[in-house]
């Protein structure tokens, strides 16, 4: 039997093109989100302490922060809720946070950003002393003159 197999110039084999690969934990979003926030001026977490979540304490579940990452197609979905100031423009803040939130992602990360949802959760109310609180005042329960209760907001 004659071998009727020609030999291959290693020259003339082409190799599949190299297939690179990177994974971003969502934490890393999460801390991204967190670092924007803390730049943007009477915005604040909900329920949670932002200097903790800056340091790292409680990383792994960072409270109103939620992302949704895509990674077949490199989309990332945002969530995050968060707490303004009393007397800012609702509105034109959750618009600073959203542009804040698509350009640290996108410049640091490379993934495009689908879709950036805000919900306000609630005020900081400013406090007597000018400090900003997130409690609202007191309702205290008192009786009236007739025996009944009703609400008054004194301190």
């Amino acid at each position: 039997m004659k071998d009727t197999s020609t030999k291959l110039d290693p020259k003339e084999i082409e190799l599949p093109s190299t297939v690179f690969c990177r994974d971003i934990e969502t934490k890393v979003i999460q801390m991204i989100i967190l670092q924007t926030l803390s730049k943007i001026e009477g915005v604040g977490l909900i329920d949670g302490n932002l200097l903790d979540s800056l340091f790292g304490r409680d990383v792994e579940r960072v409270k109103g922060i939620f992302v949704e990452q895509d990674t077949k197609n490199h989309r990332v979905n945002v969530k995050a809720e968060i707490k303004v100031d009393y007397g800012i423009s609702i509105p034109r803040k959750a618009e600073e946070v959203q542009t804040k939130i698509v350009e640290e992602i996108s410049s640091l990360t490379g993934l495009h950003v689908a879709s950036v949802h805000i919900v306000i959760r609630g005020l900081n109310l400013p406090n007597p002393l000018g400090e900003t609180s997130t409690t609202p005042p007191a309702l205290l329960l008192t009786k009236s003159a007739f025996g009944e209760e009703e609400y008054n907001e004194n301190f």
